[in-house]
């Protein structure tokens, strides 16, 4: 699955989501894109998947009728010392992935 790490999210934890090929908002040049901008310009680029820790994003997107998927992780922090316990349970969650989904990892 070609998977898009949001800005707040540490590029290091790409190396937990293996085999999934994973980019970077910044590795695509859209750092600082809003929300609905990049959920556009992801599903033109074949993202699969939007990975964030973004929790105002729900209530922003509307991702009916929308052909990427998002995984919301939330957690007490965005560093990588506090997401990585939850890895896991994203790689689960992309297994299971569906079109216009959004799925929240606690």
């Amino acid at each position: 699955m070609k998977v898009l790490f949001d800005e707040c999210v540490p590029r290091q934890l790409r190396r937990h989501l293996k085999p999934h090929q994973c980019t970077t908002v910044g590795e695509m040049g859209w750092s600082g894109i809003k929300n609905g901008q990049l959920l556009e310009l992801a599903e033109r680029s074949a993202f699969e998947a939007l990975f964030t820790v973004d929790k105002g994003l729900p209530k922003q997107q509307n991702l009916e009728g929308r052909r990427i998927a998002v995984v919301l992780l939330r957690s007490r922090s965005n560093r990588r010392k506090d997401l990585i316990s939850r890895m896991a349970s994203v790689v689960a969650a992309l297994e299971q992935l569906q079109p216009g989904q959004l799925v929240i990892v606690e």
